[in-house]
């Protein structure tokens, strides 16, 4: 049985994937769209994901570590970010990756919740056992874990191209020079604890170091990348190459 608070989580999810789709909708086609439907997006975000943060880590304590165990939850992160471009000038890209995040949320809930209390229950699987979902419920189900991997690499490649749109719009004076910072940590973080995101930025990095290391180029560009390289390494902790190729597994396993 869903709670109170399940439903207002997924309210703020509803809310958050109406008012981004108007507002990126509005965006796309070249229209001026209403900073309400933004503002209205981050807050449904801020309500689900304070739900979210409480149910995981309990009332706020003031020692190190709690706040260490809130700093490492991506729930977290998400939610500071959203904090932040609440309350930074409008970047319509940045919704898209929770747009995303809230699609699947609100097909989960529509899925597990809503549909039970609408739709009526499909015959038993076997005889005597519990009634099965209806088609549609399942249909619903297959299609979130189809493309449940293809959505969160496309959040991944999103978040990359975020980071550069807030390092042009610094150089243009289009958002504050505080945006690139706070967004490359964020993805810094996000490096080492998504496996999508490692991926994408491995990818992304292999693509620019092929380019770079084209004979056409010149060699300012390339000492200039190597150094680039060099110190987002440093500063990461990691390095952004592509890894070595792995012999295929053995026969039946996954």
């Amino acid at each position: 049985m869903a709670t109170t608070q399940h439903y207002v989580w997924a309210g703020g999810h509803f809310i958050l994937l109406i008012s981004a789709l108007r507002y990126i909708l509005a965006w796309a086609t070249f229209k001026t769209p209403s900073t309400w439907w933004y503002m209205a997006s981050y807050i449904g975000a801020l309500v689900s994901y304070c739900i979210v943060c409480q149910k995981s880590l309990g009332v706020p304590q003031p020692n190190a570590a709690w706040a260490g165990r809130a700093i490492a939850d991506e729930n977290v992160q998400y939610l500071i970010l959203a904090v932040f471009w609440l309350t930074s000038r409008p970047i319509a890209l940045s919704l898209l990756p929770y747009t995303i995040f809230s699609l699947f949320h609100a097909l989960t809930f529509t899925r597990t919740t809503l549909m039970p209390q609408i739709l009526p229950p499909g015959p038993p699987a076997t005889a005597g056992g519990p009634p099965s979902p209806h088609p549609l419920s399942k249909k619903l189900q297959v299609w979130v874990r189809s493309n449940y991997d293809s959505a969160m690499k496309v959040v991944a490649y999103t978040e990359i191209l975020i980071l550069v749109r807030v390092i042009v719009g610094a150089l243009m004076f289009r958002n504050s020079f505080l945006t690139p910072i706070f967004y490359a940590h964020f993805v810094r973080m996000r490096f080492f604890q998504s496996a999508f995101t490692k991926e994408a930025i491995i990818r992304v990095t292999a693509k620019i170091d092929g380019y770079i290391n084209s004979p056409d180029v010149p060699p300012a560009v390339k000492r200039g990348w190597t150094t680039m390289q060099s110190l987002i390494g440093r500063w990461t902790g990691a390095t952004l190459s592509a890894p070595a190729p792995q012999a295929p597994p053995a026969a039946g396993a996954r």
